[in-house]
């Protein structure tokens, strides 16, 4: 009998061993298999990242060739684009962010959108006065007080001269060393960056949550904005300019080009008009920020055109940063020079007119 019993309590412990073995073996097999799944998981990443890189770089090329040959005598005979009333359009004007169709085309899941600097406000070229305009205007306009402006003003002019001399109510050196992280001031009107203008007392305060890439410049020796090719964030700091005015403008040059300031008295009423007048004008400039980004499309369904509600237009591209170069290109025979690379540059507002927002009639 005991020896029954033994060899029962010895046939259970090797069971018990058996399913604890099994019981590990299946764990040590779940997590290898988790394992080369993750890895080949990453692997396909990895080699869909590569391609898209690839891709994306070949946009940019393609993008810089696109600029070189808008500098090529027409050919004889080519056919442009007209607007619904039979008028030429400019092609230079397309370089106002929409999304191109090259001459030399792009992957087809490619966006490639590019920016004429002369829709941006340059702050290299910016009259002390126009800098006090848009002070004011991000301030509230007419409500505005008048001790702020002029401190912000005399900041932005210590900043931009040629000397330590401190101006009244502005900041120089020892303004700017006081601070927990010390700096000195640029002393100098010619800005390296965009975002320097953050430095400057009151600034950063000031333009909070502007996209300072996508309203100013310090490229190219443009003082005057081109309406053609604004951007949003760049007319929405000009004076005489609010939301609604600014869509009717977008939506207008969708259609077709805005020549003269007669035809943006059309758009913009008189009142308004003699607050922008000094800013705009029809020059083109030779520096453009090349975008470059794989497509995506919004998770609820596929949206290859704006989307019109009843309340508003829904922008297809989500897309809000994508790889961009800042470019001057002055020939067909030359190579463009690249100012700067960012993998993750900000684009500006890529929307396109707001026109049921804001009760715009296109007739």
């Amino acid at each position: 009998m005991k020896t029954r019993a033994l060899k029962t309590q010895q046939a259970g412990s090797v069971l018990i061993i058996v399913l604890w073995t099994a019981v590990l073996l299946t764990v040590l097999v779940t997590a290898m298999a988790s394992k080369v799944r993750l890895s080949a998981t990453t692997a396909y990443h990895n080699q869909e990242a590569s391609s898209q890189w690839a891709a994306v770089m070949a946009a940019i090329n393609q993008a810089e060739m696109e600029l070189m040959m808008e500098r090529m005598p027409r050919p004889i005979g080519e056919t442009l684009e007209e607007s619904d009333e039979g008028e030429i359009r400019t092609p230079a004007y397309r370089f106002n962010g929409q999304p191109l169709e090259l001459n030399y085309p792009a992957v087809e899941d490619i966006v490639v959108r590019i920016y004429d600097h002369a829709g941006k406000i340059n702050l290299n070229r910016i009259p002390r006065r126009n800098m006090q305009l848009i002070i004011e205007k991000r301030l509230g306009g007419q409500d505005a007080d008048p001790e702020e402006v002029q401190d912000l003003l005399s900041a932005w002019t210590d900043w931009t001269d040629l000397n330590d001399l401190e101006g009244l109510n502005g900041a120089e050196e020892e303004y700017y060393q006081s601070l927990d992280q010390p700096y000195s001031p640029r002393n100098n009107p010619e800005l390296d960056t965009v975002d320097e203008l953050l430095h400057v007392r009151g600034f950063a305060e000031l333009f909070e949550g502007v996209n300072l890439e996508a309203a100013f410049t310090i490229y190219g020796n443009t003082r005057t904005v081109n309406l053609n090719l604004a951007t949003r964030e760049a007319m929405q700091l000009l004076p005489g300019l609010d939301d609604e005015l600014i869509e009717n403008i977008v939506a207008y040059r969708e259609l077709e080009d805005i020549q003269n300031r007669a035809e943006i008295a059309e758009i913009v009423p008189f009142e308004n008009l003699l607050e922008l007048s000094s800013w705009v004008g029809n020059n083109t400039s030779n520096i453009y920020s090349v975008f470059a980004y794989p497509k995506l499309e919004r998770a609820e369904d596929v949206r290859d055109e704006p989307v019109v509600t009843d309340e508003y237009t829904i922008n297809p591209d989500v897309v809000v940063q994508a790889h961009m170069e800042i470019v001057e290109v002055r020939s067909y025979n030359g190579l463009p020079r690249i100012y700067k690379i960012e993998p993750y540059g900000r684009l500006p507002d890529t929307s396109p007119a707001r026109i049921v927002e804001y009760d715009i009639d296109l007739d």
